[in-house]
């Protein structure tokens, strides 16, 4: 199964790269460049959704409609 979620870039003030998302709460991840950020922001969103999967057997998201600036796919 595959899932798009939105995720938000934001070049922060040393250079780096935070990638949020308002659909997929916990999802921070920081990188070198926008490519690297938003590697790391697809393995987090891997990582909590398997998590929240086997907790409570399903994946919980923001029905909050934000600004998608990139999307990733996330094999669930």
């Amino acid at each position: 199964m595959e899932l798009a979620i939105r995720i938000q870039i934001e070049e922060l003030p040393e250079g780096a790269y935070l990638a949020t998302s308002d659909e997929l709460p916990g999802l921070v991840a920081q990188g070198r460049t926008v490519a690297e950020a938003l590697e790391i922001a697809r393995d987090v969103a891997r990582r909590l959704i398997e998590a929240r999967r086997e907790r409570k057997g399903e994946i919980p998201f923001s029905t909050t409609a934000g600004r998608c600036d990139y999307t990733i796919v996330v094999a669930a």
